[in-house]
């Protein structure tokens, strides 16, 4: 069972529901985006984790890892998750957090990967799914495809492209790793 974690419009979360995976819970850290619109409409239960203070992240980590092994998560997916786990939620869920992130890592980890591809004048990006662990975009990388940078890309043309890749590379690791 699938528990996923949101900050924004869910556009990886929507690829996990059309893919037709056992997503039975949906935590955001931020109220009033379009992924909580996106899980109500799949009718899958959803709830808010806000960091209002991040001196009490383990509280919060805790609470939501409580919440989401009450609904039978067994594999938590960050799409587009845009705030640090810590050992009171990964220790719950050992081995079992993914993120997507639109960079082949370990190249242009962080919150700006896109732009910092761009800046940086490469020919090559693309998307990464890997483990989660307490560092930035430093876990165990399990799968990666290459998306080539255009003449002309914008960061919005690229990261496009580049979550063309996401929703069909994401689904298909999380398919692989329920079957396991």
């Amino acid at each position: 069972m699938i528990g996923v974690l949101v900050s924004g419009s869910g556009s990886n979360l929507q690829a996990l529901l059309d893919a037709g995976l056992p997503v039975v819970a949906v935590a955001s850290s931020h109220e009033d985006v379009r992924a909580l619109d996106r899980a109500e409409a799949a009718g899958v239960p959803a709830r808010v984790f806000p960091l209002a203070d991040p001196a009490d992240r383990s509280g919060r980590d805790t609470a939501m890892a409580d919440w989401l092994a009450g609904h039978g998560v067994t594999l938590v997916v960050c799409a587009g998750f845009m705030q640090l786990l810590g050992p009171a939620f990964l220790g719950r869920f050992p081995d079992r957090v993914l993120n997507v992130h639109p960079a082949l890592l370990p190249a242009f980890p962080g919150a700006h990967a896109v732009e910092d591809a761009l800046a940086a004048g490469v020919s090559v990006t693309g998307a990464s799914v890997h483990l989660v662990d307490e560092g930035i975009d430093t876990g165990e990388v399990i799968r990666q495809e290459i998306v080539p940078v255009l003449p002309g890309d914008t960061a919005e043309t690229l990261h496009r492209r580049i979550q063309v890749v996401e929703h069909r590379l994401l689904p298909a690791v999380v398919r692989e790793l329920i079957a396991a």
